[in-house]
């Protein structure tokens, strides 16, 4: 990656239906809707957003965004 171009912050988008509005444990991991994975936040929120008001009459379905490059980061050396 060229010190040109912004670093990559992926973020998936994915959803189900859930067990129960109140936790995020799924009925069927098998079913999960894994609707992609984007650059950056604001394109994922236009995913997600999409996703969400598409299965508004369903109250236990659920869609998330993951800020997967808070996990893929390595943590910064202690500076001296």
């Amino acid at each position: 990656m060229s010190d040109t171009q912004p670093k990559q912050l992926l973020h998936p988008v994915f959803g189900g239906e859930l067990n129960s509005v109140s936790k995020t444990d799924f009925k069927d991991l098998d079913k999960l809707d894994i609707v992609g994975v984007y650059p950056n936040y604001a394109t994922a929120y236009v995913a997600w957003k999409a996703k969400a008001q598409s299965t508004v009459d369903n109250a236990q379905m659920r869609y998330f965004i993951v800020h997967l490059h808070r996990l893929l980061d390595e943590p910064e050396a202690p500076k001296p």
